[in-house]
């Protein structure tokens, strides 16, 4: 059964930073994308960082020179780097993975989500 396993995440004041990382293991898989996505209470989660497997990243406009998104393929691993951190960036945030997962029929695409880190940005 492959799992995302979330790390980081906490209180910061504005200005500060904070590092999240998520992990994909178990299983045999390959990943097509991984990311987050964040949520508010009243609000849809939205999409904040993607790498994909070109290599390509989408960012969330709002956090545009700010956060960097990077990948170690080895540890099948993201890393969020989150400077400039601003109250509205505050929400808990979940890790997202768009997998191809080898199971007993064969080959199978399926999305899998982390079970969220609270990110809280005082002003």
């Amino acid at each position: 059964q492959v799992q995302l396993v979330e790390s980081g995440g906490g209180l910061v004041q504005a200005g500060g930073s904070l590092r999240l990382s998520c992990a994909a293991s178990g299983g045999t898989f390959t990943i097509n994308g991984m990311g987050w996505y964040r949520q508010v209470p009243g609000q849809q989660r939205e999409p904040v960082a993607r790498i994909w497997s070109d290599n390509r990243i989408d960012y969330l406009d709002a956090v545009k020179g700010r956060f960097t998104l990077s990948r170690d393929d080895a540890k099948n691993t993201v890393t969020l780097q989150m400077n400039s951190l601003k109250p509205e960036d505050t929400g808990v945030y979940y890790c997202n993975a768009g997998l191809r997962i080898l199971m007993e029929t064969g080959w199978s695409l399926r999305e899998k989500w982390g079970r969220g880190t609270q990110v809280t940005v005082s002003s």
